[in-house]
């Protein structure tokens, strides 16, 4: 009789694209049923805050809350270069006309709101939405700037909105390391042994979609946003690279250095 394993990722392309060999059954762990479950990164999150998954995506401003409780893998990362967050809106904005203006984020516990606050500590109206709805709420005026992520970041400017600051650039610039955006974490309490094996199961997930990447798209296309496939091809490369095969050590060194700054930024 097999064990059930829960695990929890976003139905983004950069996620479906890393668990779709563990969704098809072509990687698994013996003795375990992995039950998949798609939800918003920032419902991961809250779900991470109770410990309802074994294994799942996180935030890493998420994960820095829970980590007495989950262990960060090597595998499944989304760090990099040139894939932060941008704070966009409809009309020119400055920093120093944030301290007015109401900003829609997408999450309480993102890493994309934990680098708002270090960036515009500041700007005190800060609202909450899914990252799917911080385009409506620019349009209808319920928010005057936003923060966007995943697809978001390849559409804004087809959708009318402009660039206010891209935060990723604004932490390589002050910090020289990776943008640390989100993980992949299980329970402390599965034990060392089935933590590494469900490690070696994502690592090797992510290798089978890297050789067959036309083989991961319906899976993809089953839960995507955004179906234009050029937008999926870039928020892939964008979002997986060799940080997310294998985390190396500028990847925990990006990773510390966050938590060192919202520790002392008081977000932690």
């Amino acid at each position: 009789m097999e064990q059930e394993l829960s695990l929890g990722y976003s139905p983004c392309p950069n996620d479906t694209f890393i668990f779709n060999a563990i969704a098809s059954g072509d990687v698994g762990v013996d003795g375990y049923a992995i039950k998949p479950q798609l939800h918003d990164v920032e419902t991961l999150n809250t779900m991470a805050m109770h410990a309802e998954l074994d294994v799942s995506k996180l935030s890493f401003y998420a994960w820095l809350r829970v980590k007495e409780r989950y262990r960060m893998l090597s595998s499944g990362a989304a760090m990099g270069f040139g894939c932060g967050p941008v704070l966009i809106s409809r009309r020119p904005l400055t920093r120093a006309d944030l301290t007015g203006c109401r900003v829609v984020l997408p999450g309480r516990w993102t890493t994309a709101h934990l680098l708002f606050r270090l960036w515009c500590p500041e700007a005190r109206q800060r609202v909450f939405t899914t990252y799917d709805k911080i385009f409506d709420a620019l349009a209808s005026g319920d928010a005057d700037c936003g923060v966007i992520i995943h697809e978001s970041r390849f559409t804004f400017e087809a959708a009318g909105f402009r660039p206010v600051v891209d935060l990723g650039a604004w932490w390589e610039e002050r910090t020289g390391l990776p943008i640390p955006l989100g993980c992949i974490a299980a329970r402390h309490d599965l034990g060392d042994s089935l933590i590494g094996r469900m490690d070696s199961a994502i690592h090797a997930s992510l290798r089978q979609a890297m050789q067959a990447p036309a083989e991961t798209l319906p899976y993809i296309r089953q839960h995507a946003q955004e179906m234009d496939e050029p937008v999926l091809t870039a928020h892939i490369r964008t979002f997986v690279n060799d940080f997310t095969l294998t985390l190396p050590e500028q990847g925990f060194q990006a990773v510390d250095t966050l938590d060192r700054m919202a520790r002392d930024a008081g977000a932690i």
